[in-house]
């Protein structure tokens, strides 16, 4: 009995103080909340993977348009534009190519889709190399 009154006792005397007068008085609670952290995304690394290319040619693998630069090889993206082969990409493309081992006799003339990664219109490399040779004619 006495355990209760005690607990009851406790209960009903948190948060109260003592005047100066003496007398009891309530105090309100004051719930202290920190402020929000800000969250912070860091831009993913930006890595340099070469020069910007457009093929001058390119052959459809049954999946999408596939060019050849060097040895690098592209895909036509999402608007237009060329795109290194990732792996998965690259593996398809080799199981095609297996089959079609002429592909770059038939390829198609690239005059439509000069836009590289970044939208901005490349020329044609042979179209250049054309040009000095009809200058040295």
């Amino acid at each position: 009995m006495i355990l209760p009154l005690a607990a009851g006792g406790l209960v009903l005397t948190a948060g109260c103080v003592v005047e100066p007068n003496g007398r009891l008085a309530f105090q309100p609670f004051v719930v202290a909340v920190a402020a929000p952290v800000p969250v912070v995304y860091a831009a993913p690394p930006t890595v340099d993977v070469g020069p910007l290319m457009v093929p001058d040619d390119y052959t459809w693998d049954g999946y999408e348009y596939v060019g050849l630069v060097g040895d690098q090889y592209y895909y036509l993206g999402p608007g237009n534009v060329w795109l290194f082969c990732d792996p998965f990409r690259l593996d398809r493309f080799h199981g095609w190519e297996r089959g079609h081992g002429n592909w770059r006799i038939h390829a198609i003339r690239n005059d439509r889709y000069r836009s590289d990664r970044y939208g901005h219109v490349q020329p044609r490399r042979d179209f250049k190399q054309r040009n000095d040779r009809k200058d040295e004619h």
